[in-house]
């Protein structure tokens, strides 16, 4: 049996090799070069492993990342998405300091699925142009941008294509057919043995350091901050989100006793964010991906995921320019494979057997996250889903109405006049009193005729503003028009309230419930409670209490 050192160093290069070409791939998607991906895979990749909370996760740069930055790259340069990475940092910073980690599972379902198939829709968009040899997307938009390219594609275009569409193939099926090989590296080897022999040139990567970067923050330009602060904070709440569910998911296949530690997490990649951008770094975050091949080549201890990153490191360095030479093509293949490969479709036919509600989310936030941005995506997604999750709370709301006739001893007086209500008006309010139900709980008891109106407030759930001054207006209502109202139930909260308001003095509220008085039986299912012949008056508008008097 080999010792845990070396299975842990085996399966961090395992992951390496895995890591390499990914890395790559999405420096170039983020618009800063293959140089900032593996930059961002060492230095990041190497301060989560050693300060983060999770022993088994792989910290490095993802699509999701390089969707939130490229925008940045086209508007404010290479300085801009240094910067935004290093910001999202300090953010990642704070959020450790103040325990955020227990917020992580906020986020609806359907908001992440959305977002994540969006992302890896924008990833094959970005990739279209550069499968077609016009370079990397325009900063109008990865969508027009490639639709631009395909409206241009030419004879040119085929043997970049071919070679895209070679790696995707190679990926896919080798993936199925075995899938614990490194089917990406091995397609862009291929490719880059190939490349030579075709008849057109294919544009590569280009240079690299010969040496590792030097640390510098002659980046940052302040006067550009106010600019990246909304992208900075999407790139810290999607880091911090994806590290987090990462964390989660490896103690998942991995069957740990001990959880990972959420903050502690939290604080791994605000240190590997900080550090990154220095050295020329994207930002970066936990990846599930390499997280699990981490796992099943058996990995145990953090040793794992800095033999990860010295094995990048070391193979960029030995191996410069041969990486150099790796076509954009190929690169644009292994994206392709990857985003494909971030869609979970078993959720996402869960989410459509769910009903309409789930599956409108997931499309919206699908839709906005490929035409305009995450952020947007992400807020409008959220969105939605408040404004479907308070529709499902209001229709819960509900108002059931009864007369009870009020008990008498005798015959009826002659006096009596033929056309008075004989009848209390009886209703219960069932549900939130929120200003999108309160027209349908307390608009019948506004209205209502009967000389004793009781109201049964015992199950209702919540209130708003609009509700409790709804039920001012129907207080101020009834007294104004010599009815007596009778609150049963009230909750303590929306006592005080409506006493703030002056209200209180002008009704009975009772704590508990009202029978009808002619038998035992309550008006509700509940406990018998005061008969309406022996409701006080004392809050009763005086004409009422003297009629009631004379009958």
């Amino acid at each position: 049996m080999r010792h845990a050192p070396t299975v842990n160093v085996l399966a961090g290069v395992t992951v390496a090799v895995a890591a390499l070409p990914m890395a790559l791939g999405y420096g170039v998607a983020a618009g800063l070069g293959a140089e900032a991906g593996l930059v961002s895979a060492v230095i990041a990749g190497a301060a989560a492993a050693l300060l983060g909370g999770s022993a088994r996760q792989i910290t490095g740069p993802t699509g999701v990342m390089a969707v939130v930055l490229l925008p940045v790259a086209h508007e404010h340069g290479t300085g801009g998405v240094l910067t935004c990475g290093l910001l999202a940092g300090l953010v990642l910073l704070v959020l450790a300091l103040l325990g955020a980690s227990r917020f992580a599972h906020l986020l609806p379902l359907p908001v992440l699925t959305g977002f994540i198939t969006g992302s890896a829709v924008v990833i094959v968009c970005q990739q279209i142009p550069l499968a077609l040899g016009h370079g990397a997307p325009g900063e109008h938009g990865v969508v027009p941008g490639a639709a631009r390219a395909l409206a241009q594609a030419g004879s040119d275009a085929l043997a970049p294509a071919a070679v895209t569409l070679a790696v995707v193939a190679v990926c896919l099926a080798g993936n199925r057919l075995r899938p614990g090989w490194p089917w990406p590296l091995l397609a862009i080897a291929a490719a880059t043995a190939v490349a030579p022999l075709l008849p057109w040139p294919l544009a590569d990567i280009g240079p690299l350091p010969a040496g590792p970067p030097s640390p510098s923050l002659d980046f940052v330009h302040w006067e550009s901050v106010p600019g990246l602060l909304p992208s900075v904070f999407t790139l810290a709440a999607l880091g911090a989100l994806e590290a987090l569910m990462t964390a989660s998911a490896a103690d998942t296949m991995a069957g740990a006793s001990q959880p990972h530690d959420g903050d502690r997490v939290l604080f791994g990649q605000a240190a590997a964010n900080l550090l990154s951008p220095l050295f020329g770094g994207m930002a970066a975050t936990g990846t599930v991906c390499r997280t699990g091949i981490n796992i099943r080549s058996g990995a145990t201890t953090r040793l794992a995921a800095l033999c990860n990153s010295a094995v990048i490191a070391v193979a960029v360095l030995a191996a410069a320019p041969l990486v150099s030479a790796i076509p954009l093509a190929a690169l644009a293949g292994v994206l392709v494979f990857t985003a494909w490969r971030m869609v979970d479709f078993t959720v996402l036919r869960s989410l459509a057997r769910s009903g309409y509600g789930a599956p409108a989310v997931t499309l919206l936030t699908v839709g906005i996250t490929a035409a305009v941005d995450l952020v947007t995506a992400v807020a409008a997604g959220v969105l939605l889903t408040a404004l479907l999750a308070l529709r499902a709370v209001t229709r819960t709301a509900a108002l059931d109405h009864r007369p009870v006739p009020f008990p008498r001893q005798g015959p009826p007086p002659h006096d009596t006049i033929p056309d008075q209500p004989t009848a209390a008006a009886v209703y219960r309010l069932r549900g939130p009193l929120l200003f999108t139900s309160v027209q349908r709980l307390l608009e019948p008891v506004r209205r209502s005729q009967a000389p004793v109106i009781i109201a049964d407030f015992a199950d209702v759930t919540a209130w708003d503003a609009t509700g409790l001054l709804a039920l001012n207006q129907t207080v101020n209502t009834h007294h104004s028009g010599n009815a007596q109202l009778l609150l049963y139930g009230l909750p303590p909260a929306l006592q005080q309230q409506l006493d703030a308001l002056g209200a209180l003095c002008k009704v009975r509220a009772e704590p508990t419930p009202f029978s009808s008085g002619a038998t035992t039986e309550p008006l509700w299912n509940g406990q018998p409670g005061v008969p309406i012949d022996e409701f006080p008056d004392t809050c009763a508008p005086a004409p009422l209490r003297k009629k009631r008097n004379e009958n």
